[in-house]
């Protein structure tokens, strides 16, 4: 029976601490801190296997900052790597205490030769370019919103308030016509004031051409099939639907809707204690934050949808369901009107408007499993 050394990797930007373990003997040894670069590990790895009569070796990391670049030259140069999810990790008090390097590199090679963690599926090297694209359009989006809530923000201070209407008619035509009749007595709040304009134009084009790349996206034919059945589902667009599937992946590698869902982090937490048991503490956030965030917004979409509340489709819903399979168009229906129902009673039982979106959100990333992997019926 050949022998297995585990090699757990605490990965920074600069530098690799790599520690093996022996579970037969259960021993740590060889523990190093090397420069960060693929070259460097393989080296590890093969003196690893021959001083311990040419072993098997099986290394690993934790999901983080540093991607997935490492694992895959590994895998590439046919070495057994895999990625783990941080939060399925166990770390004991004493993990939690001793936090260095060293300590850290010894907990990631102790719980792969448990194996009590989840591994983190790779995508292939195209949805990884196109999530890239994904990722960078979240930031605008995010930077773009913090820009704009800065303008209103000094606009506010000098008393100053849009008089045509609330916050749904900002940032049309009307409203930047409108920007440029204000002004001030001081050259320096008019300085501020254009700079913080400007940034927001900025930002809103940079946006724009974001959209657009990701719109084209949606003739990849990797993704193209996924993308045209989400956008049947009302709020979901071309860019959202993009985003989802870039952030997830495959589908298929969640066994049910509810996995899919516990993978987002929307589901709810749970807190037993003595006699106390199966009191619910709020989603447990342990997942895919950017795809919590795309399903929530989608959720909140569908409510605002004032089509559906008359039984209705939009003319864009119905451009995108235009030529799809009817039991793809039947279930989508079914998706909208049910998440539509339940924000309504949910706000009329009094839920805030926050919680019940996210509620809605947890049966969305059902149903966009059900489309994706074809339990439709």
């Amino acid at each position: 029976m050949e022998s297995i050394i585990y090699v757990g990797i605490d990965v920074h930007k600069d530098t690799y601490s790599l520690c093996s373990f022996d579970m037969q003997k259960d021993i740590f040894f060889s523990q190093h801190t090397i420069k960060a670069s693929t070259v460097n590990v393989v080296s590890y790895l093969k003196k690893i296997s021959e001083s311990n009569g040419n072993a098997i070796t099986v290394c690993g990391y934790e999901a983080g900052p540093t991607g997935y670049r490492l694992c895959l030259d590994l895998q590439q140069q046919g070495f057994n790597c895999v990625i783990m999810a941080p939060t399925s990790i166990a770390k004991t008090a004493k993990d939690k205490i001793l936090k260095t390097d060293r300590a850290d590199a010894q907990m990631l090679a102790r719980t792969l030769a448990y194996h009590s963690y989840k591994q983190v599926v790779l995508p292939t090297e195209n949805i990884l370019a196109i999530k890239e694209v994904v990722r960078l359009r979240a930031s605008v989006l995010k930077s773009c919103k913090k820009a704009k809530q800065n303008l209103l923000s000094f606009l506010l201070y000098h008393g100053i308030s849009y008089p045509g209407g609330g916050r749904e008619s900002y940032w049309t035509v009307k409203f930047f016509t409108w920007l440029k009749t204000i002004t001030f007595a001081s050259d320096y709040l008019t300085y501020c004031f254009e700079e913080y304009v400007s940034e927001v134009s900025r930002l809103i084009q940079r946006l724009d051409r974001l959209n657009a790349k990701l719109k084209e996206l949606e003739s990849d034919k990797e993704i193209s099939e996924g993308v045209k059945k989400l956008k049947c589902i009302s709020g979901i667009d071309t860019v959202t639907a993009v985003s989802l599937i870039a952030e997830t992946g495959d589908f298929n590698r969640f066994k049910s809707a509810k996995e899919f869902a516990s993978y987002t982090g929307l589901i709810p937490g749970r807190h037993d204690s003595g006699l106390s048991v199966g009191n619910s503490v709020g989603i447990t956030k342990q997942g895919n934050q950017n795809l919590r965030h795309l399903l929530v917004e989608s959720a909140k979409s569908i409510k605002r949808a004032t089509a559906l509340s008359h039984g209705q489709k939009s003319k864009r819903l119905l451009a995108r369901q235009e030529g799809m399979d009817s039991e793809i168009i039947n279930y989508a229906d079914r998706a909208a009107l049910r998440i539509k129902s339940r924000m309504r009673k949910l706000e009329l039982r009094g839920i805030n408007y926050n919680k019940a979106a996210v509620a809605c959100a947890r049966e969305l990333a059902c149903f966009a499993w059900g489309m994706m992997t074809n339990h439709i019926q």
